[in-house]
């Protein structure tokens, strides 16, 4: 009989409590967003975020990974959605395998922003999974249906944009004002939301006119409104002529409303 070579076994390192061959489980998030402040939005922004709570926990293959969730923000771009920007930046870190949320129309509404946001994830292996349209960006066809679906959801959003400019436009029509009071000088609101005279505010305005009248120039105005220490209407101390010139253009000031 020949020769017989012994290798002796490799101690093993780290965690030996746990199976080698053990498949690791896939790192789930899930994001949320409902787009107004109303109760109705709220209730089901909490229930949104109990369903995939629950929804996540209970896959044996899966580990929670988190909620992302945006409270009273638009999805028509994601600028202002921390939530959604935090999410990004935790799966480019390497702390989420899977994003699923309620619909495309949750996840964005902007064709070229959901795009973009897919394809930077498939660039990190990491799918999203829309519940409602069953859609999982990792197969061969999502991209396909996502394109088309997220298309239908920008159109969604453009035609309730259109709606809430042809309700403007009809309260204009019927005489309905609406004016930003914060940087407007002379006027603040009530309770019911009408434009009432500020009197302090207001003599400053007749101020301006009345020197304007007198022949001073809006350099000369603004000059002396600076060393007389008084506001503008946004609250700041230096007074440039555009200033000037935009009050006495304003024909809101004399009782009309241009819109």
């Amino acid at each position: 009989m020949g020769n017989v070579m012994v290798i002796p076994a490799k101690r093993q390192i780290g965690n030996t409590g746990r199976k080698q061959d053990a498949k690791p489980k896939l790192r789930v998030a899930a994001y949320c967003r409902v787009s107004t402040d109303s109760d109705e939005q709220a209730t089901s922004y909490e229930a949104q975020v109990d369903h995939y709570t629950e929804y996540i926990k209970k896959n044996a293959e899966w580990e929670f990974a988190g909620i992302y969730a945006d409270d009273g923000i638009s999805g028509t771009n994601t600028k202002n959605r921390e939530e959604f920007n935090r999410m990004i930046s935790d799966c480019e870190a390497g702390n989420i395998d899977m994003i699923i949320t309620k619909s495309i129309s949750r996840f964005a509404r902007n064709t070229l922003d959901c795009l973009k946001y897919i394809r930077r994830l498939k660039g990190k292996n990491i799918p999203v999974f829309f519940e409602k349209e069953s859609i999982n960006t990792m197969d061969a066809k999502g991209e396909v249906l996502l394109t088309i679906m997220a298309s239908l959801a920008q159109q969604e959003s453009q035609s309730l944009s259109q709606n809430v400019k042809l309700g403007l436009q009809f309260r204009y029509q019927n005489g309905q004002v609406q004016v930003n009071h914060n940087r407007f000088l002379g006027y603040t609101k009530d309770e019911d939301g009408n434009l009432v005279i500020d009197p302090a505010q207001a003599e400053v305005v007749k101020r301006i006119y009345r020197e304007y009248l007198e022949g001073h120039s809006m350099d000369k105005i603004a000059a002396g409104l600076e060393k007389d220490g008084i506001l503008t209407g946004a609250g700041k101390p230096r007074w440039h002529t555009s200033t000037i010139n935009k009050i006495l253009r304003n024909e809101k000031y004399i009782g009309d409303a241009l819109l």
